[in-house]
């Protein structure tokens, strides 16, 4: 079944709109690649069974279900957002005997019942009819599929609704930085799926690196499938921030033609099409325009979830929190099945899809550079009356997080980027930010990360000095890039050391029981004092990423703490010339904190409706 075909002709002007069926999901037994898990797509439950990625082979006696991370149809969120209340299944099968298909179906409690079952005799096409009607909370269907008497082969999966609301334009936007290699794979994988590739109406790559994407061999063939769909964007780099603004800027341009969706996607992740063709298929009947986001799964860990979704806690400056206490993180999704809906606050930009309305009706990201632009564009619009809902089984594989180490120049713009965000869309209490923001910077500098801690604070001065300010948003974060980048320089023990640096013999240190919550900033002031008395234990050590925590490192007064990427280690030595400097800044800083917080917050208000115009965009793209 075709994702747009017409299957009511229209009428005179005046009578019922035209219907259409719409294909929301296909039932897949196997990955893309052979490095995905297939029991994240079929589950063999009994017998012998052959699985391809569109056909299922099942041997006499096998039985075979799809209650997976992709084989369920997520009946719960498809409930609660759209206007979808029953499904049409259809199910192509071959065999000289029965043929048994069930739908099958869960509640929030993970309690299964039957929905409809279908006996087929031989060949031919199995179709079962099933109301998405009590799943408000939580719950799934999935198919069964049993052989019973005889060999058979299952194909053509689909699950399809049908709808009288008319088409929307598909985009995909891709920004992308020197990752030529990595970018160039992604678009191939959308253009690997013949079915996703023609859905795409339009897909923006906008190259902001000197490493050309367009260079590669597998971004030609792509080029190739998509033709003049194809639209290859240089630009400066503006992060991305910049790089996806520039595909809503493009996509939404005055004269389009009907409303479209935009699909953000990272240049890094890993492709499952199927995910594409389910953002857009949910998005194309929500009951109003709102954000539809892909989960994370790990790229080193296929089976493994990053989170269901995410939401903040402005006043502590904190994001990708859990949104629900029940929701499933770093967990297998091969083992556990997320029952419960979830609702987001956001959806980072690795896979969201953003309707084109939110343009017209919010504007275009802020300048952010890099950092919190998809969590300050989620909350705009969820404040606006566009949630996001973070889609169970839509999903792309992404670099793990906790490979990436946390002490680079991003911790200037997360520190400038969520002060700003907190300011815009929640508002700060200036006592209180500047107590938390004292506790960050401190942490960092008993830690002897001292470049971390002047990274932090010069996010705190360019938070204060206002968007026009020296490191604010006025050429879209290059100047304050670059200035960092130098900065930190600067900073010895900022810099990744090859393993050899390692002295023979060094002893690993681990660390031993975690402090209380209540009690870290007692902790943390009995370090700081220990540092100042020079009372920490010497002789240098090694440490573990892993084991790298603020209140452990700094039991020492030299160590070689393991980069988070696991490729080299930083030396750390305790340096109290640097420790005197930045607690004096520290001190001086919070006090101007205190003092213009409230001026800064209001500066930054008032800036964002120039800032997220297609006019400002235009300025920054050069166009």
């Amino acid at each position: 079944m075709d994702a747009t075909t017409v299957t009511a002709a229209g009428a005179d002007a005046g009578s019922a709109p035209d219907e259409r069926d719409l294909l929301v999901q296909r039932t897949l037994f196997s990955g893309p690649r052979r490095w995905v898990n297939d029991d994240l797509y079929s589950r063999i439950v009994r017998g012998v069974v052959r699985r391809t990625r569109a056909e299922l082979h099942l041997d006499a006696g096998a039985v075979v279900d799809t209650n997976t991370y992709f084989g369920r149809f997520e009946a719960s969120y498809w409930q609660r957002w759209t206007t979808v209340t029953s499904l049409t299944v259809r199910v192509a099968v071959e065999s000289e005997g029965r043929l048994d298909v069930l739908v099958r179906a869960s509640d929030i409690g993970s309690h299964v019942r039957t929905v409809d079952v279908f006996h087929h005799q031989g060949d031919g096409m199995a179709v079962l009819h099933v109301p998405v009607d009590t799943f408000v909370d939580g719950g799934a269907m999935w198919l069964e599929f049993h052989a019973v008497d005889a060999e058979a082969t299952v194909s053509e999966v689909t699950w399809g609704v049908t709808t009288t609301r008319p088409a929307r334009r598909a985009a995909v936007a891709i920004c992308t930085f020197n990752r030529a290699d990595d970018c160039a794979a992604t678009v191939d994988s959308l253009a690997s799926d013949p079915l996703v590739a023609d859905l795409i109406d339009d897909l923006y790559v906008t190259d902001q690196g000197t490493d050309l994407v367009e260079t590669r061999e597998a971004f030609q063939r792509a080029a190739g499938e998509f033709g003049d769909r194809l639209h290859y964007l240089r630009q400066p780099n503006l992060g991305g921030a910049g790089g996806f603004s520039r595909g809503m800027f493009e996509a939404t341009a005055p004269g389009s033609a009907g409303p479209v969706d935009v699909l953000l996607m990272d240049d890094d992740v890993r492709v499952e099409p199927e995910t594409v063709l389910r953002l857009f298929a949910f998005a194309a009947v929500t009951r109003e325009p709102m954000l539809v986001g892909a989960q994370m799964l790990y790229l080193f860990n296929p089976d493994y979830l990053l989170v269901s979704a995410e939401r903040t806690q402005l006043d502590q400056l904190e994001g990708g929190l859990d949104a629900d206490e029940f929701a499933l993180r770093d967990e297998s999704v091969v083992e556990n099945r997320q029952e419960r809906r979830v609702d987001a606050e956001y959806n980072a930009w690795w896979s969201c899809l953003v309707p084109g309305e939110a343009v017209e009706r919010v504007g275009l990201p802020l300048p952010y550079f890099f950092q919190w632009d998809d969590i300050e564009y989620g909350l705009r619009c969820r404040q606006a009356g566009m949630p996001t809902c973070t889609l169970q089984g839509a999903a792309v594989w992404h670099a793990d997080f906790y490979w990436k180490d946390g002490d680079d120049f991003g911790q200037f713009f997360s520190m400038r980027n969520s002060l700003t965000t907190a300011a815009i869309r929640q508002g700060i209490d200036p006592r209180a930010m500047a107590t938390n923001l004292g506790r960050s910077v401190l942490r960092a500098v008993v830690a002897m990360q001292y470049g971390l801690a002047a990274t932090r604070m010069r996010g705190i001065e360019a938070f204060l000095d206002g968007p026009d300010g020296a490191h604010g948003v006025g050429d879209g974060g290059q100047a304050a890039l670059a200035a960092i980048r130098a900065e930190r320089a600067g900073y010895p023990e900022t810099a990744r050391l090859a393993v050899d640096a390692l002295p023979a013999g060094i002893t690993v240190e681990r660390k031993v029981g975690i402090p209380r919550e209540d009690r870290e900033d007692q902790v943390l002031a009995k370090r700081l004092l220990v540092q100042k008395l020079g009372r920490q234990r010497g002789g240098v050590v090694a440490i573990p990423y892993e084991d790298a925590a603020w209140w452990h490192v700094s039991l020492f007064d030299e160590v070689y703490v393991t980069d988070a990427s696991q490729t080299g280690v930083h030396h750390r030595k305790v340096d109290p010339q640097r420790v005197t400097e930045l607690q004096k800044r520290l001190i001086a800083l919070l006090a101007r904190f205190i003092r213009e917080a409230p001026a800064a917050q209001e500066r930054w208000r008032e800036a964002q409706a120039r800032l997220t115009t297609r006019e400002n965009w235009a300025r920054l793209y050069g166009v």
